[in-house]
Formats: structure tokens, C-alpha cells, sequence
């Protein structure tokens, strides 16, 4: 081991840890149980083949068994075929592609298309190239053609004192050089490297040829097979050192390129499962294991991942027959267990006995912000991230060991519907391969999406060495065996944490002792209504005491025997700890949903939030720990005093890591909140998270949350504000930073205010002439100063064309259940040059909850060139277009063609972004209004005081060029005068005025 100056050995083992899960220990026991025989699927932005540690298994075979672009993002339509004449054939770039000699084509014919390599481009080394070709390309002919001009103009104008008619001329011409030279480089644009494809049959298989030469001279070009075939791929070039392999279907007919479409996908196939021969430090924690990489995250989108690339790598999990699928991504949901993406993740879990790990999300520190699918799956195991004093040091080079803790940003549960949102955790950082694109061999990252794949990596150890025994387990087996061997950590809160960080170790060990029981392979369904658990949180659930009806069913694995469905009969004792829960002490269960009744009791819970579990065991195996658990939450929130609505908190103290929680009723009326904290110490500053959440039945805690991290310097202060909505409970949190050094001592208050506007939406029609809105001071007094403004006018589409048809070889589910795609056309003006944000009302802001598979939308300008891409969150996806006609093709998939015939008239809108804001006239008395005169000033209201106020129409030649009949112009109502106060405004009062 090689040793620092100072004496200590270098912290390999805290680089990619594995020493905490008890992984080190089990290979230290069982050298050959590292992952072989176990298949890991990696659901992310694609593998690089070429990175290290990704080439083979500590046995020798291949690392990555295939390598599939799920999204369609690399697909190349190769569908027109031609015939060599002279040797050649013309592609569709309108190069000549000169055809080697030594290629085997018996039919002579070739099927060709064409790609833009920024299409998939990895965003980052797009703009690499991007740079690196302006400054090649670009910059030295335009330099010297401006150089020239200014030059020429600056002779003529030393030469020339007077000027004739045609000296006027020719300076005009001069200087029209020099300005257009200037405008060129304004507008200059890179349509990045095209690439010619061709497709052939050899007599014996499909291969495939790229031109990356941009020469048509393919000799210097790689051929390919489809990766699974011979585990071929190639580079791009020494500039871009993008690798690439290719994937052929529908007999010739479509091409696609799988890259990575970034960096996280290699980093965490790199902690699951890199082998370092000759370097065993950097190993992954299973470096026997292979990969099926999945590329689900959409280049086109940034890496976004989409319901079409979720399905479809699920179909290719199954059909792989994987034991194991990593999924380090995730989103808010509003609905937990709903939509069909998670119906078909479930179903693998369930019926193709796949174990499925995700990451919980990286959106704490309040609870109840665990993402889908991780946090809100049933059958998912969620995982926290957790980090350690050796990775503090070897990852973070912190100048002291931290006591161990969960980072900050990992998501706490539990999920909105009770269950506990985080099952086990895992260290949540590592420096691990990346991809040669990025020009570095190895990289730290953080976050849950690397605590999923070191967990991921632990259970391929414990079913490799299941495996070798001949032990039969399932997915209800492995997860109870993790989650009642995992290691809680007594400073980290059980929302935080779940179970536990993982123990390989003890969990195999728990695997082999139970193997005979009869309830081994047994999963158990917990039912509370339409919930998996208990969660009381608002006002009105802590009234009174409340009786659940719970129901328990058995789940047996698939295809299990009639006689062990008719055979079971068990004997189980309930317990709960917690003085608040009352249930039944004995329940016998056999095949069929049981129901019991627990009574929650929240009288004399002090504030803040408490946790008890009801366990079932099996009293003749009562040392194997609980067959099952039902979460029981219960959030008590204080009640404000009346007389200042406010709370105050001085020299308080704060460890590094330390949360404060707090959980408030928020008053009635109340529409925002103010928060002030003030560094008490003289300490170099400090960093905090101050995080707020809301919960609304069925909508995303991100609906109502807010978040900051700042940096608090030493005496100084900060205050933020933020909405909040009346009567529901709000959760505050002050969290001091993982990672920071020193306690310090701060003192918070947090305050609530209360302006409203009636009616809370404000439609402004233009027949109308003269529209009234009521404000209400609510709490105390308040200074407002109402303004309007119009920030983007809307425009609704209807489609022009709506075609189902089923789909191809890619998209069939388990028992050939085909998937269909209904593709609507719409299309636009756009009048002048701005930006436009396109979007589809009915699906917004859903993805892994949505009813139907997936939506895409493409927007195309009138030469068909692709100009944009979007999905389910239209916010990100603003594009920048220039005056024209534009065209709209909205693609949703679902299995059944009834749910996509009912889309057939499905509206879509376009937002355009005014590039002024335009400003409505407000004044205090309708005769005013009326007049024009005196416009509104601001004002104090005091408490429960209400003050109308009247909006004017807007003038009709400040309507929007192209806004017509059926379009409305969009934007904010802002009441309070105070600089928080607006800032805090809740987006509030939305106003819309119709044209």
C-alpha cells in the first residue's frame, strides 16, 4: 500500500467504498462470489465500451453483454436502398461514398440514411467540438476576411477627403462589408458533423458503416455489427473520442447509434460492476458481474429519460433475462404506484423476479421528497445515500473525519402514501470511470445516484453467491433479507436512512440460515385504502384518535405451485413499540387479504414528527426478524400565536450535518412566509439549507416547496421568503451542511403574511372594458402596490392530422402485447423572432405517473429541419425560432389503440415569450378606471381590511403581432409593495386576457 508523506496509508478504500457495506469482508470470504453469473442492467445515459474497467469480468467474459439506445435518439431511418454503380453509390448527403473492394455484399444493394452528429452528441462534448471547429474553421478565414475589410475601409477613408458620387458608392461598399462581416459572426451558427450510413447484408448477417471521414472514402471507416454479435465498436475520432456502436432492425430498415448520451451512465456501471485487473483497488464492488446497458436518458432532451426508453429497456431487461436492473434516475410524482411506466416496472419486479434499485432522489432535507420510481414503487428498493469518514477524507480531502451521516440533499421519506420511501442505504459517492469523451479517465460524483449502484453492486455479491449454491430466492427474500440485516446508524433518522446501510455480508448470511423457511420466498402486500402505510400530517387527521383498516395479503413468486398457495398457514404475532399505536397481538393468515385494525392516537405527541412500526413475525421463526412492516407517520404541527403569527429561535447550536425540523399549521390566510437567520458565531461562514415543502393531496411536493442553499457569513445574515399555502402544515427545515467544518450557534425566526386577491385567478376579457379584483389584508399590516404584467401570449392549436398504427420489433411487451403510437400533426405562423415554449395541457408534468406510456413532441421549420424536441416538462424545452411557418408532431404511445383514438382531437399550445412585458393601467374606483384618471399608489392595509381595485383593457395595438381569435395573453398579478413580499408572490394570481 502505498504511503503519504505523512505516514498514513493512501484511502483507496474510500475512493469507490465498499469496506462499509460489509462487501469487503464478503469477498474477503468468498473471493469467487464478486457478481459472476448475475446480469446487471444499467438504466441510464448509456455505457461507454471503451472506458476503463468496462471491458471484461474478473473471469473473463465480456463486461457489457449489449449495449441498446432505448430512446430512439440515435435511430437513422435507412429505409432507401441502392445499388453501386462504378463502385459507388451516392448518399443521401449528396456525396459520392466510394465502396471498398473487400466488402461482401451479394445483393449489391444498400440501404443508406443520413445523421447529424449533434443529434447524439453528448451536450457536453457537443460544445467542446462546437468550440474547438469555430476556432479551426471559422475564426482564422473570418478574422482575416474582417481584418481585410476594415483594412480596405481605412485606406479609403486615408486617401479620400473628398468624395465623389461614385467614392460614396464604393465607401458604402466598404463599410457594408465590415457590418455584414460583423452580423456573420453574431450569427454565427455550427450545423455540426454530417455523417452518411449505410446498411448491407453480408450473407450472413447485418453491418453497418458510418462515414466518419465526411469524404465518402469508407476504406478509412469502421464496419459493424450489431454490439450483441461480436461486442463491436469504434471512435468517432481523436478530436471527439465519442465511441460508438451500432444496433441494426426491422431488416435494414432503421440504423441506430448508441453513445453515451453523458458521464453518469459509465460512473455508475463503473461502481456496480469496473474490473481492474491490474488495479483491484478501483474494482467495482461486483467486478464479476456483467452489464446489459441501457440508454434511456434521450440525447435529443438533454438526457431526459422518457416513458418510450423506460418500457422499451424494460422489455430488453426481461427478454436479457437480468437479475438486476440499476436506475440512478427518477422525478417528483403526484401520484405514488400510478401510471403505466410504473405498472411495467412492477410487473418485471413481480413476475420475471427482476430486483429492481433506484436511486430515492437527491431533494432533501425535508421529508417526504423521495422521487418515482425509487421512493414510490412497491416493488422498487429505494436507496439513501450515506456517506462516511473515509470518504470524507479520500473523496472530500475535508481537513477532519466527520462522524458518519447522510448528505444533506438525499431525499427523506416517507412517500405520500405511507410506505417509508427509503429501504436501505448505501455510500452515495465515488470516483469511478467515465467515459473517454470527457477526456479524463475517472471522476467524483455524488448523490443517490451512486448510492444505488453500490447497493445494486452488494446484492449481485449476495445472488452470485446464491447462485453457486443452487439457492432459490426471490425478489421478497432479498429485500426482507437487506432490510432486517442493515445497519441503522443512531444519529440519522429512519426517513433518512430507511432500514439501514447495507451489509452484504449479514444479508447473505440471513439468505442461507432462512432458506428453508416456508416463508422464505414470500412477499406480503400492505394495503391502508389505497395506501401502503399510515401518514397523518394535516390539522384535521390529529382531531381525533383514527381506526385503519389494514389489509395483508400473501404474494406468492410466479408460477409457484397451487399446493404451496393451498399448504400455507401462518401463525404470526404483531407488535409496536410505539404507546401511540394500538393493534391486534395475533393474526393467522393463509392464502386471501386479511384485514386488521390499528388505532392511531396522536393526543399528547409532543410537536414534530414520530415513527413506529407495527412487525409481523412468525412465531416459529421469531430470530429471522419481521415478515413484513406497516409505517405508521405522524406529523403534530404548532399553532402560531395569533398576536405576531411568528417564531423566534436564538443561539441555537448546529453540528455539521445537524437538521432542525420544523413543522407549522400554517394560519389561515396566510399567503406567504419570511424567514431571517443570523450567524451568532465568529466562525468563517458557513453553509445551510433552509427547505420548505406543502403537501397537496395528488399534486408533486414540488408544487409547493422551496429551497436555498446559501452561505452564511460569520455575524452575518440572510433572509429569504417564500409562498405558502393557508390551513395546511408546513415543514420548515434548517439543515447545516454535510460538509461544514465547526459548530456554529445562529438565531432564525420565521414570520407569515396574508395578502389575497379575490378572485384568486383574474380572466380579463376584452369586451368587458373595466374588470374589479378585491384585496384582503389578512394577518396584519401590510403595504401593496398591485401591478399587471403580461408576459407571454398563448396560442391554441388543433391538429391537423392524428395517425394510430402499431409499432415496431422494439415495442412489443411480455406475451406479444403490441404498443401503438398516435402521431398528430399541428402547425403554426410564428410572426416574428422570439422564443416559444410548445407544450400539451392535458399530459404537462407527467411522466412516471401518466396514464399512457409516453409523448414526444418534434418542431420542425418549413424545410423540415428539426429545430427542438420536448416531453412532459415544457419549462425546459424553450426554443428560439425566426419568423416562419412551423410544423408540430406530437407522438403518444399506450397499448391499447381505444385510449389513443380518444387523443384524436387532442389541442397543443404554443406560449410566446414577449420580449416586452406588457403592463395593465390599475386604479382605485371604477369612475377613475372609466376616465383614466389618477392610477392606483400603494398603500397600507391593515388587518382584515379590503381594498378594491379596477384593471383596464389593453389597448388593441399593443395586442401581439399574430395573436388572433382564440388567443390570450398570460402573466402575474403581483400585490405586495415590499421587495419579499413580490419576491414570495405565489405566481400567483395568475391573469390572463382573452384577444
Amino acid at each position: 500500500m502505498a504511503s503519504c508523506s505523512n505516514g498514513e496509508p493512501y484511502p483507496f478504500h474510500g475512493l469507490l467504498p465498499k469496506k462499509e457495506t460489509g462487501a469487503t469482508s464478503f469477498l474477503a470470504r468468498y473471493p469467487e462470489y464478486d457478481g459472476r453469473g448475475i446480469l446487471i442492467g444499467i438504466l441510464d445515459t448509456g455505457v461507454d465500451p471503451g472506458a476503463p474497467g468496462m471491458q471484461i469480468t474478473s473471469d473473463g467474459k465480456p463486461k457489457i453483454v449489449d449495449i441498446i439506445d432505448t430512446t430512439g435518439s440515435g435511430d437513422v431511418l435507412t429505409s432507401a436502398v441502392v445499388e453501386t454503380k462504378d463502385g459507388a453509390v451516392l448518399g443521401l448527403s449528396g456525396r459520392t461514398l466510394k465502396i471498398p473492394m473487400d466488402w461482401t455484399n451479394p445483393s449489391g444493394k444498400y440501404h443508406i440514411g443520413i445523421k447529424n452528429g449533434y443529434d447524439f452528441y453528448p451536450k457536453a462534448l457537443k460544445e467542446r467540438i462546437q468550440k474547438e471547429r469555430k476556432e479551426k474553421l471559422w475564426d482564422p478565414a473570418h478574422r482575416a476576411a474582417v481584418a481585410d475589410a476594415c483594412r480596405k475601409l481605412e485606406e479609403f477613408d486615408s486617401t479620400h477627403t473628398t468624395l465623389s458620387q461614385a467614392d460614396k458608392l464604393l465607401k458604402e461598399e466598404y463599410q457594408t462589408q465590415v457590418d455584414l462581416l460583423a452580423a456573420l459572426e453574431k450569427k454565427y451558427s455550427d450545423p455540426g458533423p454530417v455523417y452518411d450510413c449505410l446498411v448491407w447484408h453480408d450473407g450472413e448477417t447485418w453491418r453497418a458503416c458510418i462515414d466518419t471521414t465526411e469524404s465518402g472514402e469508407l476504406a478509412n471507416c469502421n464496419v459493424l455489427r450489431s454490439f450483441k454479435e461480436a461486442r463491436e465498436f469504434a471512435s468517432l475520432g481523436t478530436s471527439e473520442m465519442l465511441n460508438y456502436s451500432i444496433n441494426i432492425y426491422d431488416d435494414g430498415n432503421l440504423l441506430c447509434i448508441v453513445t453515451s448520451g453523458g458521464a453518469h451512465g459509465t460512473h455508475v456501471a463503473s461502481i456496480a460492476a469496473g474490473f481492474f485487473p491490474e488495479e483491484p483497488e478501483r474494482n467495482g464492488v461486483a467486478p464479476g458481474a456483467q452489464i446489459l446497458a441501457l440508454k434511456i436518458g434521450d440525447t435529443r432532451l438533454n438526457t431526459m429519460e422518457t416513458g418510450t426508453g423506460l418500457i422499451r429497456a424494460m422489455i430488453e431487461a426481461v427478454k436479457y433475462n437480468c437479475d438486476l436492473v440499476n436506475y440512478s434516475y427518477g422525478e417528483v410524482t403526484h401520484c405514488p404506484n400510478s401510471g403505466r411506466i410504473c405498472e411495467v416496472i412492477n410487473e418485471a419486479v413481480w413476475k420475471h423476479n427482476i430486483i429492481f434499485v433506484s436511486s430515492a432522489g437527491n431533494n432533501g432535507p425535508c421529508l417526504s421528497t423521495v422521487g418515482c420510481p425509487g421512493g414510490t414503487t412497491s416493488g422498487v428498493i429505494g436507496v439513501g445515500a450515506y456517506v462516511s469518514p473515509d470518504m470524507m477524507v479520500a473523496e472530500y480531502s475535508l481537513r477532519e473525519k466527520l462522524p458518519a451521516n447522510q448528505y444533506t440533499w438525499s431525499s427523506r421519506g416517507p412517500s405520500t402514501d405511507g410506505s417509508l420511501g427509503v429501504s436501505i442505504s448505501a455510500p452515495g459517492g465515488a470516483i469511478a470511470s467515465v467515459p473517454n469523451w470527457t477526456l479524463r479517465g475517472t471522476q467524483l460524483m455524488n448523490g443517490t445516484s451512486m448510492s444505488s449502484p453500490n447497493a445494486c453492486g452488494g446484492i449481485a455479491l449476495v445472488l452470485s453467491g446464491l447462485k453457486a449454491n443452487e439457492i432459490r430466492y426471490t425478489v421478497h427474500s432479498v429485500r426482507r433479507a437487506l432490510e432486517n440485516t442493515a445497519v441503522k446508524a443512531d444519529n440519522i433518522e429512519v426517513f433518512a436512512q430507511g432500514h439501514g446501510v447495507i451489509q452484504v455480508d449479514k444479508a447473505y448470511d440471513y439468505l442461507i440460515q432462512n432458506a428453508s423457511l416456508q416463508t422464505n420466498n414470500l412477499g406480503f402486500t400492505i394495503t391502508v385504502g389505497n395506501n401502503h402505510g399510515i401518514y397523518l400530517r394535516e390539522p384535521v387527521q390529529l382531531a381525533a384518535s383514527s381506526d385503519f383498516g389494514v389489509g395483508i395479503e400473501p404474494f406468492f413468486p410466479e408460477n409457484s405451485d397451487n399446493s404451496e398457495r393451498i399448504q400455507l398457514q401462518l401463525h404470526l404475532a404483531l407488535t409496536c413499540s410505539a404507546s401511540w399505536v394500538q393493534c391486534p397481538s395475533h393474526l393467522e393468515l393463509m392464502n386471501q387479504c386479511r384485514h386488521i385494525n390499528v388505532r392511531v392516537d396522536p393526543h399528547g405527541l409532543r410537536e414534530g414528527v414520530h415513527y413506529a412500526e407495527v412487525c409481523a413475525y412468525d412465531i416459529t421463526a421469531h430470530n429471522a426478524g419481521p415478515l413484513f412492516r406497516i409505517p405508521i407517520t405522524v406529523v403534530v404541527p404548532v399553532r402560531l400565536n395569533e398576536a405576531d403569527f411568528e417564531l423566534q429561535y436564538n443561539q441555537v447550536h448546529f453540528k455539521p450535518g445537524h437538521i432542525r425540523r420544523h413543522f407549522i399549521e400554517v394560519p389561515q390566510g396566510a399567503t406567504w412566509a419570511e424567514v431571517t437567520v443570523l450567524a451568532r458565531s465568529s466562525e468563517a461562514s458557513s453553509k445551510f439549507v433552509l427547505h420548505a415543502v406543502q403537501l397537496i393531496r395528488q399534486k408533486a411536493y414540488r408544487s409547493h416547496e422551496f429551497y436555498k442553499f446559501s452561505s452564511l457569513q460569520e455575524k452575518g445574515s440572510l433572509t429569504e421568503a417564500f409562498p405558502v399555502l393557508a390551513g395546511s402544515t408546513l415543514e420548515f427545515c434548517i439543515a447545516r451542511w454535510w460538509a461544514s467544518l465547526s459548530d456554529v450557534d445562529v438565531d432564525y425566526r420565521i414570520s407569515f403574511h396574508g395578502v389575497i386577491c379575490s378572485p384568486t385567478s383574474l380572466q380579463i376579457h376584452a369586451s368587458e372594458g373595466v374588470t374589479r379584483f378585491d384585496i384582503r389584508s389578512t394577518l396584519r399590516f401590510e403595504d401593496v402596490s398591485p401591478s399587471i404584467n403580461l408576459k407571454t401570449w398563448i396560442q391554441t392549436l388543433r391538429p391537423l392530422s392524428a395517425k394510430p398504427r402499431p409499432l415496431g420489433s422494439r415495442d412489443v411487451l411480455p406475451n406479444n402485447r403490441q404498443l401503438y403510437e398516435m402521431v398528430l400533426t399541428y402547425s403554426f405562423h410564428q410572426p416574428k423572432s422570439g422564443e416559444v415554449t410548445p407544450s400539451c395541457p392535458l399530459l404537462c408534468e407527467l411522466l412516471y405517473d401518466s396514464e399512457f406510456d409516453s409523448q414526444l413532441w418534434m418542431l420542425f421549420d418549413q424545410n423540415k429541419r428539426l429545430m427542438g424536441s420536448g416531453d412532459a416538462y415544457p419549462h425546459q424545452y424553450s426554443l428560439k425560432l425566426e419568423k416562419g411557418d412551423y410544423t408540430v408532431r406530437l407522438q403518444v404511445r399506450h397499448d391499447q389503440m381505444t385510449e389513443l383514438e380518444r387523443l384524436k382531437d387532442l389541442p397543443f399550445i404554443i406560449s410566446h415569450r414577449l420580449s416586452n412585458g406588457l403592463s395593465l393601467d390599475i386604479y382605485e374606483t371604477h369612475s377613475n378606471a372609466l376616465l383614466g384618471k389618477k392610477k392606483a399608489n400603494s398603500l397600507t392595509l391593515p388587518p382584515n381590511c379590503t381594498q378594491p381595485f379596477f384593471v383596464t383593457s389593453l389597448a388593441d395595438d399593443k395586442i401581439p403581432k399574430g395573436a388572433g381569435p382564440g388567443c390570450y395573453l398570460s402573466g402575474t398579478l403581483i400585490l405586495s409593495k415590499t421587495e419579499l413580499g413580490k419576491k414570495s408572490w405565489p405566481g400567483c394570481s395568475k391573469t390572463s386576457r382573452k384577444v
